[in-house]
């Protein structure tokens, strides 16, 4: 295995290294749950390495290389556990695609995922601001002027999805117990805000006319509309105008419903995506432990600094 570097915490492993080399030398079933945000095919491109997934021509390309890493995902997955995915639909272009429009980039990776032998478990939509994405983008669908123009090539904005696909089997590990906090920002009423060391919020109950059940309507809900988009640890664990910021990191929030849904304490989190390390942070700030991959080295040094950071507030030697 070609390992430029690695880091081992009390309670992480963090490799610089190809995800589907290290996810070839986990051991069958030894991952409680899976959840990363994979390169969208060629949307971004991150390096030049010939290993890097978002490096590829064209999405068929993309799905070639990201198939051998999806059996691995399923082989080292816990049976009747759970991978969370996050990821959106992709807009097509002329230069590229031929069109304008937008591509199912979201159901290429659920028939992906049910090809390898995944069950196709549950999924939520995570709202996304239009403005943002307009002033963002200058999307051709999203200007003002189209509808003025020609409204039949206006079209909505492209939402988040978290997909989350279930491997085949009895979970002999129950998630047993209610929620205990909520994590958004559409609080449900009755509840109390905490702050962590690191000035992330949460809330609990307060009221004795507030329960968990209120937490878990919530979450329940197929379009979470509360998620902050601008709550990402690249914001939240910035040290200088120096370091380099991740192209679309995933919001804190979603990865903590996520922990707090499909996972319990001590369980292992496997991210093969770690980019500035968002998902092993809220692993290791929930008590969970963490293996993570990272091929961009910049991404990798600082997902190290963040994951050190995180293990300040946990405690035990878990590997």
């Amino acid at each position: 295995m070609n390992v430029k570097d690695f880091t081992q915490g009390n309670n992480f492993m963090l490799y610089n290294a190809d995800c589907v080399e290290v996810a070839r030398q986990l051991k069958d079933e030894s991952v409680d749950f899976t959840i990363y945000s994979p390169p969208f095919s060629s949307l971004y491109t991150y390096s030049n390495d010939e290993r890097d997934m978002g490096n590829c021509k064209s999405d068929d390309e993309f799905f070639i290389h990201f198939g051998y890493l999806i059996k691995e995902m399923y082989r080292t997955l816990r049976a009747g556990r759970l991978m969370a995915v996050h990821c959106m639909n992709l807009p097509s272009s002329k230069q590229n695609d031929g069109f304008i429009g937008v591509k199912d980039f979201r159901g290429d990776l659920i028939r992906a995922f049910q090809k390898a032998g995944f069950i196709f478990h549950s999924e939520v939509c995570i709202w996304k601001c239009p403005v943002v994405a307009m002033t963002r983008t200058k999307a051709l669908g999203l200007l003002h002027k189209t509808i003025v123009k020609d409204s039949s090539m206006s079209r909505m904005g492209i939402p988040d999805y978290l997909i989350v696909m279930r491997k085949h089997g009895e979970n002999t590990k129950p998630i047993k117990g209610a929620l205990e906090y909520y994590v958004g920002d559409d609080v449900p009423a009755g509840f109390a805000k905490n702050e962590r060391g690191d000035g992330s919020l949460f809330w609990t109950v307060e009221s004795e006319n507030a329960t968990p059940i209120d937490i878990w309507q919530k979450y329940a809900s197929p379009v979470w509309s509360d998620i902050n988009p601008t709550r990402t640890l690249q914001y939240l664990n910035a040290r200088s105008a120096d370091d380099e910021r991740h192209i679309c990191p995933l919001q804190l929030d979603v990865i903590e419903r996520a922990m707090q849904l499909w996972t319990a304490p001590n369980d292992v989190v496997f991210s093969p995506f770690t980019g500035i390390g968002s998902e092993g942070y809220v692993a290791l700030q929930t008590g969970r432990k963490f293996i993570g991959t990272e091929l961009k080295e910049s991404y990798y040094e600082l997902a190290k600094r963040n994951l050190s950071d995180a293990e300040n507030i946990t405690q035990g030697q878990l590997f």
